[in-house]
């Protein structure tokens, strides 16, 4: 099995690999990316082939540093530089006109590319000594659970992937949020950084979701990171019959309910972050029961909290 530990040996190791055509999967503060040299057309191939991906899914360009953002985006407005110099690194892609030397694989074929500078050290250490930028969406089959651990990775794809880098669970546990800057600033995707802290930055952004055929960012699929066992949403777990209950498992917000196979409760005390983190390393815990359904309860839309509901929505689509 190719898992190692975050070491210096295997960072140097894995970013020999990245330079040689590989496929390594490394840990971001979001979730576990599957990472490839972004100017290697075949080696980005691979992460389709290894995903079952379709090719009309762009995917996220990770860089280290201004000198690297200039080889993937032909130009930067001031408005992109300002949510740079607040969110930077971090869970934040903004998506820019991309430079022709960007394969159109990496892009789907469009004009732009989604880049962001993660936070996560191993990550940063990754791309630094590999040198080049890294393609890398979330390291996990297509449309099913993002992989917050490694051993999520090992069990998903596994030997399919030349090198795992395990740097431990990641933080925030959802994926990072997606703004498009021209011709106006837009919520791509839901993500870490609630859409008001961006707000706050270059003003109300529009709310144009990409459509079903041709997705600007990745994960704006109306049914995407779904378990493979149905996904129901409820308001109030005790209300459920208990006739419901008996072979189903529940993720709780804040409090158990008896009656259920199993149950996770995201955060006692109610915390939308803890929640975020433990979300789909519970929804993976569950999904390996082989219950009939998961329950999934409702979160309070505020916050890192709209982005949870836009997981949870999108998992319990069928």
């Amino acid at each position: 099995m190719p898992l190692v530990p975050a070491t210096t040996e295997q960072l140097d190791r894995a970013a020999a690999l990245l330079r040689d055509g590989a496929v390594v999967a490394f840990p971001t503060e979001t979730v576990y990316g599957l990472g490839a040299n972004a100017f290697d057309t075949r080696a980005v191939a691979r992460i389709f082939e290894i995903k079952a991906r379709p090719a009309f899914d762009p995917l996220i360009v990770h860089i280290d540093g201004d000198a690297m953002l200039e080889r993937v985006a032909a130009s930067v407005p001031p408005s992109a530089r300002a949510l740079m110099e607040v969110f930077w690194p971090g869970p934040l892609t903004i998506v820019l006109r991309k430079r022709s030397e960007i394969p159109d694989l990496v892009t789907a074929g469009l004009s732009t590319v989604a880049v962001r500078m993660p936070a996560h050290p191993v990550a940063r250490a990754l791309i630094e000594r590999a040198a080049v930028p890294l393609a890398a969406p979330s390291a996990n089959p297509f449309g099913y659970l993002s992989p917050t651990r490694a051993e999520h990775v090992v069990r998903m794809l596994g030997e399919r992937i030349d090198l795992i880098v395990d740097g431990g669970p990641t933080e925030h546990g959802v994926e990072s949020t997606i703004v498009m800057i021209e011709p106006r600033p837009t919520l791509l995707r839901h993500g870490a950084i609630p859409a008001a802290a961006i707000e706050a930055v270059v003003g109300s952004l529009e709310r144009e979701l990409s459509d079903d055929a041709r997705p600007l960012a990745p994960g704006s699929l109306p049914q995407h990171y779904a378990p493979h066992t149905p996904v129901r949403i409820v308001d109030v777990p005790a209300h459920v019959p208990e006739a419901e209950r008996t072979g189903a498992a529940l993720l709780a917000f804040r409090e158990s309910v008896p009656g259920y196979r199993a149950v996770r409760v995201l955060s006692t005390n109610g915390d939308l972050r803890e929640a975020a983190a433990h979300l789909f390393e519970y929804l993976h815990e569950l999904d390996r029961l082989g219950a009939e359904r998961i329950d999934a309860e409702r979160v309070p839309p505020e916050g890192i909290g709209v982005a949870i509901m836009d997981r949870l929505q999108r998992a319990g689509r069928t």
